[in-house]
């Protein structure tokens, strides 16, 4: 649906009452189209003393065609990215690298521009030993890397112009896994996400040989892929290149058969809530595809009540449908459907992470889809493979047009990007977390909501 306060927003007329006024101001996003570059403008890349992750940042940046600077030049020129290694930064005192490196670059931002900051997990940090108290072991080190979760979360709201931040913690050790991770927010495929903390640990990590088509090779099945954002999902991995299974309930074989020969697939229509389904999918992948690399729990319904009002049917259709049966279905694929390094991606919400009125089911059942990450991941992790969810917010489907039209404004301003997301930006995400170079990338949430006020 069209987002017509934006429209007129960007227009002479609305540019000047929106400043007058104070209302928000949505930048368009620049979206990802094949054939871009990874990042089109100056990147520039800083660090504070001892940082470790500077000059392998800045060689993933350069084999990927960015034009990398480490000393700015003091004309006004905007940088389309800036990159910050704080994993230097060792106890309180030195976060003053912060404001000494971005006070004076901060305003130089493009449009758009990305803001990096790269550190390293607070449960990873260790002071000298001479420094340490008996039980204190990491304390001062793990403050100041805690504390970069305030910085980029406060800074994601105040750079404006449809500009994201993240924080990326990575492992020691895991220095080289972190390619996938750094182009995918550098790029304008992350155009909807801002203000994540995102964790990469030790993995044997193999980078794909061609980034533009990092699944080649790889199967994929999508549940829910008839419409919406599971259309996009199944989209976006065959345009990475993967051979994907569209499945959805045989009430959508119509649709589902659209998708799928838009983008050279094959249909599964199941109901995903059947007691058979999880075996049923299990032998459909391992005799038509010979196993599977990346399976996505997009399927997912609502149905909204408060609960002194909400029947039993109610609250049960939604855990089934949404946490159930993913349950189920990754206990069948993990003996032995699932390849080894495979990629099981769940998709959770906002309302899984701050809760909403009226949807006490929908909100327990995304929370327990976190749940299920954070329980999964290490298990995973034992064959190479990995488990992450996103948290979409206020996304444009169909099913955001039909909210009363109040409503749909409130849950499409209150970001810090001012606008509702697309299907292709959760799709984005998705694909970055099935990307072979995203090894290292296990246990995580991502929200893609804008930086959604609500929540953490």
């Amino acid at each position: 649906m069209a987002d017509r306060y934006q429209r007129f927003s960007t227009s002479p007329l609305g540019r000047t009452l929106v400043r007058k006024l104070g209302l928000p101001s949505p930048a368009p996003l620049r979206r990802h189209r094949p054939g871009d570059p990874v990042v089109a403008g100056q990147v520039l890349v800083g660090s504070a003393e001892d940082g470790r992750l500077a000059k392998i940042a800045t060689a993933i940046l350069t084999g990927a065609g960015a034009e990398v600077v480490t000393t700015p030049a003091d004309d006004e020129g905007r940088f389309a990215a800036i990159v910050f290694d704080a994993t230097g930064i060792t106890d309180s005192a030195k976060l003053q690298d912060l404001h000494r490196f971005f006070q004076p670059m901060i305003r130089r931002l493009g449009p758009c521009g990305r803001v990096i900051v790269l550190g390293t997990p607070p449960e990873d940090c260790s002071d000298a030993a001479e420094d340490l108290l008996a039980g204190s072991s990491n304390s001062k080190a793990a403050t100041a890397q805690y504390a970069l979760q305030g910085f980029t979360r406060s800074l994601g709201k105040e750079v404006k112009r449809g500009a994201t931040v993240q924080l990326v913690y990575v492992s020691p050790g895991a220095d080289e896994g972190i390619a996938s991770t750094l182009r995918f927010f550098v790029s304008d495929r992350s155009a909807f996400v801002s203000g994540q903390v995102v964790r990469v640990g030790v993995a044997e990590v193999a980078e794909p040989e061609d980034w533009e088509r990092p699944l080649a090779g790889k199967t994929a099945v999508v549940t829910g892929a008839s419409r919406g954002i599971g259309a996009a999902i199944a989209e976006l991995l065959a345009r990475d290149g993967a051979s994907v299974v569209c499945l959805d309930v045989p009430a959508q074989g119509d649709e589902l058969a659209e998708v799928a020969n838009r983008i050279g697939g094959s249909t599964l229509q199941l109901d995903i809530t059947a007691l058979d389904a999880p075996a049923r999918l299990a032998e459909h992948l391992a005799q038509r595809h010979g196993g599977v690399d990346i399976v996505v729990h997009n399927a997912g319904i609502l149905r909204d009540k408060t609960l002194g009002k909400m029947d039993e049917q109610q609250w049960d259709s939604v855990i089934a449908v949404n946490l159930s049966a993913q349950e189920r279905i990754n206990d069948a694929l993990l003996d032995g459907v699932l390849r080894q390094g495979g990629r099981i991606i769940g998709v959770s919400s906002i309302a899984g992470i701050a809760g909403n009125f009226g949807q006490t089911n929908y909100a327990t059942s995304k929370a327990g889809v976190i749940g299920m990450v954070q329980a999964l991941a290490p298990v995973l992790a034992r064959t190479g493979g990995t488990i992450n969810a996103v948290a979409p917010g206020f996304i444009e489907t169909k099913m955001t047009a039909s909210i009363p039209l109040f409503t749909r404004e409130m849950g499409r301003r209150l970001s810090s990007l001012a606008q509702g997301g697309l299907p292709v930006d959760v799709a984005e995400t998705i694909a970055w977390y099935a990307n072979p170079g995203s090894a290292g990338v296990n246990g995580n949430v991502v929200r893609v909501c804008g930086q959604s006020l609500l929540g953490a």
